[in-house]
Parts: C-alpha cells; structure tokens; sequence
C-alpha cells in the first residue's frame, strides 16, 4: 500500500498489520544481531584506540608523538570516509575472511571499520576531560601507567564514555540500515527494497518505525545509566 492509491491514514494503519509485520519482524533479528556484535567490537577497539591516543600525546603519560601522528592520520582518514564507501571496500575482506559479501556477518567487518575511527575520537575527547590535576597526584604517587589509566582516567570519565558510547551505538544503528543496501538484511534491506522500490509506503513506515524505537530505547538506557554515575558521585 501507498499513498498514491491510499490515504495517509490508510498507509499508516497498514503499517501496523500483519502481512507488514511477517516481513518486518525478521529484519529486526538480523539488525538486532548485527548491532549487537558490532557494538561490542567497536566497544573494546575503539575505548583501546582512544586510550592510546590520548597517552601517546606529546602531553600523555606515556608520550610517543610520531607515533600518535601516524596513528591520528590513519584515525582522520578513516573518519573522512562516509560509511558507504567503506562497506564498498571492506567487502572483498568479508568475501575472503567468511566466503561471501552478503548477510550479517559479512557486513560487521564494514560496520567496525566505520564505527571504531569515530568510537575513539569520542573517547579521546571524554579522556581529555578528566582534571589534569588527578593525573598528576597520581604521577607524584608513583601510580604506574596502567593504574592511571584504569583507577583515574577510565573511572573519572566514565559518565561521559558512556554518552559517547550511546553516541557510537546509535551511528552503529544507523551504518546497519545502510548496509542492508548492500545485501546485509535487517530493516535497512527491508526499507529500500520492499518500501522504496516496491512504493510499499506502509512496510517502509514499520521499519522506520522500529528503527525509531530501538534509538530512542538505547538513547534512553544510555542517558539514564550517566545520569546515575553522577549521582552516585553526588555531582547532580
């Protein structure tokens, strides 16, 4: 159903039926599935990219400034990419990682490569936040490395990190309906080729729909978890 043979009201109450939902509701499991694990390797990689970046500063605790030139650059340049492109060309890795570009799995390789250059900006600039101050009693203190990042750093910017990380989770949601263009599944595939190229306005409304649910959902956890560090640390 569409809106040049139904009205608004029409389109929009079809989205809600069940022929609709019999397409819809298993694109929810493959971008579900794909969020998940791409979430989960953007988590790990990009909070260890961030920290690196800001301790291989010139002003780090651990400075190693060509390096963390080098590794800027390559961070910059993959950030400068928009998502499409990287999916267009991490597809040939998927194809010789799992034996084929299309489906899920093949597609988290492109999700990742996309997510984690901009996961660990966020964390990077989180990290910066934390009172100069800190990490210097901790330096006077003898504190190794290690600790100053996991007892301070990590710990005094955790509420912001998490912001970030509700930040990077929803791009993730957002690369994932993208990637259902380029044979990936999920409710992007479902939304372009059932909505748009059928002109089905009606499955194209349920998927967005879902989509809308799921950001706010995550939005929603992400806000609610910062907002109780902070008050446990009696700053609200």
């Amino acid at each position: 159903m569409n809106l040049n043979n139904s009205s608004i009201f029409e389109v929009i109450r079809s989205a809600f039926g069940k022929d609709v939902w019999q397409i819809v509701a298993p694109a929810i499991k493959d971008t579900l599935y794909m969020t998940v694990l791409t979430t989960v390797f953007t988590l790990l990689l990009g909070v260890i990219l961030g920290i690196v970046l800001v301790v291989t500063d010139k002003q780090g605790i651990h400075p190693l400034p060509i390096f963390n030139r080098v590794l800027g650059a390559i961070v910059n340049v993959l950030r400068s990419l928009p998502s499409m492109i990287l999916i267009i060309l991490t597809l040939p890795l998927s194809r010789f990682f799992i034996g084929r570009a299309y489906g899920p799995e093949a597609c988290i390789l492109a999700l990742v490569a996309s997510c984690v250059p901009m996961f660990g900006r966020l964390v990077e600039s989180s990290i910066l936040e934390v009172a100069k101050g800190k990490i210097e009693a901790a330096k006077a203190m003898g504190t190794p490395n290690f600790y100053i990042i996991t007892k301070v750093l990590i710990p005094e910017a955790l509420p912001s990190l998490i912001r970030a990380f509700t930040v990077a989770i929803i791009a993730i949601i957002a690369t994932t309906a993208l990637a259902g263009s380029f044979g990936a599944g999920g409710l992007g595939d479902v939304a372009v080729r059932f909505g748009y190229s059928r002109f089905k306005t009606d499955i194209l409304i349920a998927a967005v729909l879902v989509l809308i649910i799921i950001v706010q959902l995550v939005q929603f956890l992400g806000d609610a978890l910062s907002k109780h560090i902070i008050k446990k640390r009696f700053l609200m």
